[in-house]
């Protein structure tokens, strides 16, 4: 077969290469079997590869072979030639020395168009062509993203001739290909080829720099970390192909800030980005960070064609435990007072050259020995890492008076591995115990007695007595009472014995659950003095010291006697077991009416019933003696009184209202006399009402009299009159007058506008009033005149237009403009201060002499 190819853009000899092995392309397009293949039923399809001139782009196309016959070394003859052609609707077969010959479609192979192209424009590309042109007149058009659809008019064709250009450059990295359809039609516009899919491909150019991601990366690494250990991943992208070399980023370190150990302790790997330590040394105490400058170059790295672009990474030696804690000095020492908690006796300190405030420079300090029974505690400071011995249990200057402490310090976090401790981390602390002045101690505190109540004053209770702690100071100890709420207990000063100063009653208001509590204090007189209380308990043993008292004081019960009417009753001892209960309750023998009007019985060892014994007993209040006796030894009695009201009952067994007031103490006679008051209140009531009644009726039968209270008819009103000065009267009286005629007005000077002159018309008619006028008429007589007087023109004042802005002429003041407000220094205004305290604001404006 031959193929023929035209290159549209250089005139150039086209080369040919085959993907089959088996078959070989000529220059010229010849296609020939380089060995015996063997007759299959399938056709064999391999790829034939065209390169036009100097046209970096290539061409390919499909080859269909269907193998027939064996004629070695045999060109196949022609299958198709031209440039592009649209496909074939029927094939034709022939055959030649047994050589059958297949007609086959044409596959278009992609057009690639270099981006950026400098033109000129519109650059031709490929030429489409019909085999039917030659027939008929053909038009040709391309459609699809590019020609018609957006991006619009970036391919156009020669209707005619089927030539495609491109209009104007192209850039893959706004679109990297297209694929348009090529139609041929006649000159009716009917369909002549099947539409052909083009494929055009934007070839890459290498017009972007490879971008950083960011330009300044943050990577860490532990120092001491060994060579090949990742740091962190610098990445670049670029926007050209990445399968050819323009978009192929490579990286490498231009700089190293600072270059110690070494100028390169760090690599990179030129296609990840992944930058490596290559050296050990890493020290964070010498180097805390490190700067490098990466450089990403495109073209596969090449320096003479590619693009380049540098970042930033900041590579940061974090901190390992590889400097132990070391104190400053071999010994350390401090002194503490006896007796102190919480005081800060020592201070040690160390130094570590890790990181500060970090797990690994952080210090916590041990006591190895020295202080078997945990006085002291060594707390760290936040903030210098010092040691704070503290004492956290008190110390006794007469039992230890120094103490020899061994201490080790270390961090928070393990050393480093390979990293021993340094023998500088132990030490030892001195703490030396200063004596004190120590309080008096009282030996059982609190101490615990027992005494039975009622003991008398002078008692001798007990012995209180304290110990001085200062064992070698000879001191005196002397003692007082500090607390003692009832004051029945006084202390010897010198010996601390107790005694009574009064008798100890258990049911005291001080007492709380049989214990009796007071406080002393022990005072000692060193320098300074110094003082110790202890507190004594007194339990207080009951005696039967305490009658009952009987409950309820007050009872109620029906005047007849029956099974519901009773009271019950019980007792209170304020004694406590067993001079209390059960109690005996019994009435007296006198007065004999007790025992004949009332009974008592027992319910149970606490409570009683009291009843009437005979069948009726009157309304009233009585007071009902009973002794009631507790069970001591020997038992004590107590007559009480129970004012039990005796009243009438309903059928329930309740007293009713009227009893209940007769049985409260009301006779018949208060009772009425409270009737009386009630009948007598309600007729003032009624009688108030009617008044009220009454007095509205008068209102409304006289409706135009005024209230008297209203009227102030008859009255005679006195006000004070400043007139009477000569100098008020000279009025003009005339402006006041009605003028006569018209000649008056006229002759007036400019500015008198008086024009209220009288109508000359008949006077208008008034009602008359009878002469013997029914009261309830005077209103309609009243408003009858007023509906005349509205409606006279001639009752003043009339209906004209008045003018009162004449202010005469000649006046003798002259201007006012020729007023001085200033007061002249003749003038003396001090005369107002006497004139009271309504002219002390005129006297503090105007006196007060030649300062104001």
């Amino acid at each position: 077969s031959a193929l023929k190819f035209e290159d549209c853009q250089h005139s150039k000899e086209v080369g040919f290469e085959s993907s089959d092995p088996n078959f070989s392309v000529r220059p010229d397009g010849s296609v020939y079997a380089e060995q015996e293949v063997a007759n299959l039923s399938e056709p064999i399809q391999f790829m034939v590869t065209a390169r036009g001139g100097h046209d970096p782009h290539i061409w390919e196309t499909t080859v269909k072979l269907a193998l027939v016959g064996h004629q070695p070394s045999v060109p196949v003859p022609p299958v198709l030639d031209t440039s592009p052609q649209f496909p074939r609707k029927h094939q034709k077969s022939s055959s030649a020395n047994g050589l059958r010959r297949q007609k086959r479609d044409w596959v278009i192979p992609p057009i690639n168009v270099p981006e950026n192209s400098r033109g000129p424009f519109p650059q031709m590309l490929v030429r489409i062509r019909s085999d039917q042109d030659l027939e008929k007149g053909i038009r040709y058009s391309i459609t699809g993203a590019g020609a018609d659809q957006p991006p619009i008019d970036v391919y156009n064709i020669d209707p005619v001739h089927g030539k495609m250009f491109v209009t104007r450059p192209l850039d893959r990295e706004e679109r990297a290909s297209y694929h348009l359809r090529a139609h041929a039609v006649d000159m009716n516009g009917n369909k002549v080829e099947s539409p052909i899919d083009l494929y055009i491909y934007v070839i890459d150019m290498n017009d972007n720099r490879p971008e950083f991601q960011n330009q300044v990366y943050n990577g860490s690494v532990a120092e001491g970390s060994k060579p090949g250990t990742l740091v962190m991943q610098v990445t670049a992208n670029d926007s050209d192909d990445d399968t050819t070399a323009n978009g192929m980023v490579r990286y490498r370190i231009l700089s190293q800030t600072p270059h110690m150990p070494i100028p390169n302790m760090f690599t990179i790997n030129s296609e990840t980005g992944d930058i490596f330590t290559m050296a050990a040394g890493l020290d964070r105490e010498k180097v805390s960070q490190y700067i490098i400058i990466v450089q990403a170059t495109d073209m596969e790295g090449n320096l003479n064609f590619g693009l380049s672009n540098t970042a930033t990474a900041l590579i940061s030696v974090t901190d390992i435990n590889d400097n132990p804690p070391e104190l400053t000095a071999r010994t350390f020492s401090g002194e503490v007072p006896e007796n102190s908690v919480n005081v800060v006796v020592a201070n040690l300190t160390v130094i570590d050259r890790d990181q500060p405030h970090s797990p690994n420079w952080a210090a916590q300090y041990r006591i190895a020995s020295g202080d078997p029974q945990g006085h002291f505690l060594i707390r760290t400071n936040p903030v210098n890492n010092d040691g704070m011995v503290t004492v956290v249990k008190p110390v006794d200057y007469e039992q230890n008076r120094a103490f020899m402490l061994t201490v080790i310090v270390s961090n928070k976090a393990p050393l480093a591995s390979g990293i021993q401790s340094s023998l500088q981390s132990s030490a030892g602390v001195t703490i030396s115990v200063q004596d004190v002045n120590e309080s008096p101690v009282f030996p059982t505190n609190p101490k615990s007695i027992r005494f039975e109540e009622g003991v008398p004053a002078g008692t001798t209770l007990t012995v209180f007595a304290a110990q001085d702690p200062d064992l070698f100071i000879q001191q005196t100890v002397r003692y007082s009472k500090l607390s003692d709420p009832a004051n029945w207990l006084r202390i010897n000063r010198t010996n601390g014995q107790i005694t009574t100063m009064a008798v100890l009653d258990r049911e005291s208001m001080y007492v709380r659950n049989n214990i009796y509590e007071a406080t002393f204090l022990a005072a000692d007189n060193g320098s300074p003095p110094a003082s110790g209380t202890g507190t004594l308990q007194i339990h207080l043993i009951d005696v039967n010291d305490n009658a009952p008292v009987m409950m309820p004081k007050e009872a109620q019960l029906c005047e007849r006697a029956n099974p519901r009417s009773k009271v019950n009753i019980t007792a209170s001892d304020a004694d406590a077991d067993p001079h209390v209960g059960p109690f005996v309750f019994e009435l007296p023998s006198y007065p004999p009416s007790v025992r004949r009007n009332w009974t008592v019985s027992r319910i149970s060892g606490d409570y009683a019933q009291l009843r009437l014994r005979i069948p009726y007993l009157d309304a009233e209040v009585y007071d009902v003696p009973i002794i009631v006796s507790d069970s001591g030894n020997p038992p004590l009695s107590n007559r009480s009184i129970i004012k039990v009201k005796v009243c009438p009952c309903d059928d329930n067994g309740d007293c009713t209202t009227t009893g209940a007031v007769a049985a409260a103490g009301l006779g018949t006679g208060a009772i009425i006399a409270i009737l009386i008051c009630i009948i007598i209140l309600l007729i003032l009531v009624l009688v108030f009402v009617m008044w009220m009644k009454r007095r509205e009726k008068e209102r409304q039968a006289k409706p135009l009299l005024i209230d008297p209270e209203d009227d102030v008819r008859d009255n005679i009103l006195k006000y004070d009159e400043e007139g009477g000065g000569e100098e008020d009267q000279d009025y003009d009286l005339s402006q006041l007058q009605q003028p006569e005629s018209v000649e008056h007005i006229i002759s007036k000077p400019v500015g008198v506008r008086r024009v209220d002159e009288r109508p000359i018309i008949a006077e208008s008619q008034y009602p008359v009033r009878p002469s013997l006028p029914h009261p309830g008429d005077i209103g309609d007589f009243i408003n009858d005149g007023l509906r005349a007087a509205d409606n006279d023109p001639t009752a003043p004042p009339y209906d004209s237009l008045l003018v009162f802005d004449y202010e005469g002429s000649g006046s003798t003041a002259g201007s006012v403009s020729s007023l001085n407000s200033c007061s002249s220094g003749d003038q003396d205004y001090d005369y107002l201060n006497d004139w009271g305290p309504r002219f002390k604001k005129l006297a503090d404006l105007y006196g007060g002499g030649d300062d104001d």
